[in-house]
């Protein structure tokens, strides 16, 4: 497979995102983001063509993700990196920050996109959490 060939399942799933209201983004078997669709735009404060293809520490850097406390959350335990480590689903509750500086509190649910040839990448859906 080519650099710029891509699986036909992250095709399928960027797809897939970018026709979804709820904000997600796309990473490949490295962990390469390689899409965020405009929900997640919104809260990220930048729009995917304007970034490009990102690596694990690039957006861990570039939005967080932090705890409760505002402390940086370790990348292997992001749900995002269990899921496409592990092969499994993963949750929790965390804070972003928008590349205008904007803290948001969200929840995040990431999938592990699986094929007969192995993991192919993941993807991680999140929404904003308002405290009451």
């Amino acid at each position: 497979m080519s650099a710029r060939q891509r699986p036909v399942e992250l095709i399928l799933a960027r797809s897939l995102l970018a026709t979804l209201s709820t904000p997600g983004f796309l990473v490949d078997e490295d962990g390469i983001v390689v899409f965020f669709n405009d929900a997640a735009s919104v809260l990220l404060g930048v729009r995917y063509e304007e970034v490009g293809r990102m690596g694990p520490e690039e957006w861990g850097t570039a939005f967080g993700p932090l705890d409760e406390s505002g402390r940086e959350i370790p990348l292997e335990e992001l749900p995002l990196t269990i899921a496409l480590r592990h092969g499994r689903p993963s949750h929790a509750r965390l804070r972003i920050r928008s590349t205008q500086g904007v803290h948001n509190d969200i929840e995040a649910a990431a999938v592990p996109i699986l094929t007969v040839q192995g993991t192919r990448g993941a993807m991680v859906f999140f929404w904003k959490v308002d405290e009451a």
